[in-house]
């Protein structure tokens, strides 16, 4: 069981409000930052949920290989939500909501690429 992922941003304060806005209708919010000095790397930003965070952004000099995260959404609606959220604070579209049956009948998910190209997914696994 995993219990948080983190990944490297090039542009610490542009990730952070667009994770900001993207996660918030999957319930996501910022729940702690810690600074440059705390890190002995860089300054770093985690967002969850009930004083968890579990997503973690940090600030580094080099991006490395995107990565793909899938975050689990209660419900349709939500999935719809973030999509949209996410386009609006400046995502790239990597997959429109929608059913994704080759994974299995209720897969309903929705694709985006952040600022550095991060493959960020929300998912819901329940029938409508």
């Amino acid at each position: 069981m995993l219990d948080h992922v983190g990944f490297a941003v090039s542009d610490f304060d542009r990730s952070k409000a667009f994770y900001l806005n993207a996660l918030k209708p999957l319930g996501m919010s910022l729940v702690m930052e810690v600074t440059a000095e705390q890190t002995g790397n860089g300054a770093a930003a985690g967002f969850g949920s009930d004083g968890k965070p579990y997503f973690w952004i940090g600030e580094e000099d080099a991006v490395g290989s995107h990565v793909h995260v899938a975050l689990a959404s209660p419900d349709r609606r939500s999935v719809d939500a973030f999509y949209e959220a996410a386009m609006a604070a400046g995502a790239r579209d990597n997959g429109a909501p929608g059913l994704r049956p080759h994974y299995h009948p209720d897969y309903y998910g929705a694709f985006v690429l952040d600022p550095d190209g991060h493959n960020i997914e929300a998912v819901c696994h329940k029938p409508e």
